[in-house]
């Protein structure tokens, strides 16, 4: 048994502040705030310049919790793969009743403070999001299907549908539709990730897609995800919530990512397949936040000149 093993077994912490902010994986929460703030900023309506900073702390404390529970489950899984051991639960630093704890009460916090300082309808999605990723996804798919990141990918979708209901009070068209951008980018972003780490994937006898169909089947599966997203990446001036100059720069990015997917799924040599598979997950990493990116810029023109972008260039 391993040291960090030995540690977390007998219940020993030497747990600091930074620790407990590792627990809540702070780059998938950054990711999360963004398109959360995406959603917000892109909502008809107006809302309480201070209530929308609570909204989206609450929704990243919400993140944070399900970074956490997520931790505290997967402790004997993040010990094997290389890429997960120096987490803090299998490193030692934080024993995993810690982290369940810590995760228990940062859920609870975010889900009443947006619940009753903002609305229900947010409060709900969000505790739901928690639910999902930590319970559906962590304790149940992750471990017994290679669908598992396909409907797991889910709690990643929400945030941007949180916000938009933060503002409106509802999901809407335009919220399920934010939810799908992420829903479908989610298998062919993280299957690029699981092509190169395989024998990770083996090793904790985590049954990802290619360990469990091969790599050819998962490559035609990313491609045919990458297909629906390029048409979705449009949809929101399509739609009416965003201007023609998103429109160009979104169907411009899902081409380019459904690009980068097809030469993983084109390219059989090992060495240029690996470079391939980085290429694509480094990539639609870089989509995610440019599509959201400009999704905000686009709102925020909109606030203020009463037009979106492209439109108002036209009219001046």
């Amino acid at each position: 048994m391993s040291m960090s093993n030995e540690i977390v077994d007998n219940d020993i912490s030497l747990a600091e502040p930074s620790h407990y902010f590792a627990l809540m994986k702070p780059r998938v929460m950054r990711l999360v705030v963004f398109t959360a703030v995406a959603g917000l900023l892109a909502a008809p309506g107006s809302m309480d310049p201070f209530l929308a900073i609570i909204a989206v702390i609450a929704i990243a404390v919400g993140a944070g919790a399900s970074g956490a529970l997520n931790m505290w489950y997967d402790a004997d899984i993040d010990a094997v793969m290389s890429r997960t051991t120096s987490r803090p639960v299998p490193a030692g630093n934080v024993t995993a009743g810690q982290s369940l704890n810590f995760g228990i009460v940062l859920s609870a916090l975010s889900v009443l403070t947006l619940g009753l300082l903002v609305n229900w309808v947010a409060g709900g999605l969000l505790a739901f999001t928690i639910f999902f990723y930590a319970v559906i996804y962590t304790m149940w798919l992750k471990r017994s299907t290679p669908q598992n990141i396909v409907i797991g990918g889910a709690a990643g979708a929400f945030p941007p549908m949180i916000g938009w209901a933060c503002v409106t009070g509802t999901i809407g068209i335009e919220g399920i539709v934010l939810f799908a951008i992420i829903f479908i980018w989610t298998p062919p972003h993280f299957w690029a990730l699981a092509l190169w780490k395989m024998r990770d994937y083996d090793d904790a006898h985590v049954p990802m897609m290619p360990n469990v169909v091969g790599e050819k089947s998962t490559r035609n599966q990313m491609l045919a995800y990458s297909v629906l997203l390029a048409p979705l990446s449009a949809a929101p001036y399509f739609l009416g919530f965003a201007g023609p100059l998103f429109g160009i720069i979104g169907g411009a990015l899902g081409l380019a990512f459904l690009w980068f997917t097809y030469k993983v799924w084109q390219i059989a040599g090992r060495d240029e397949k690996l470079i391939a598979e980085k290429k694509l997950f480094g990539f639609s990493i870089a989509y995610l936040f440019a599509i959201f990116g400009f999704l905000m810029v686009d709102a925020i023109v909109f606030r203020v000149t009463g037009s979106y972008l492209l439109s108002s260039w036209m009219v001046i």
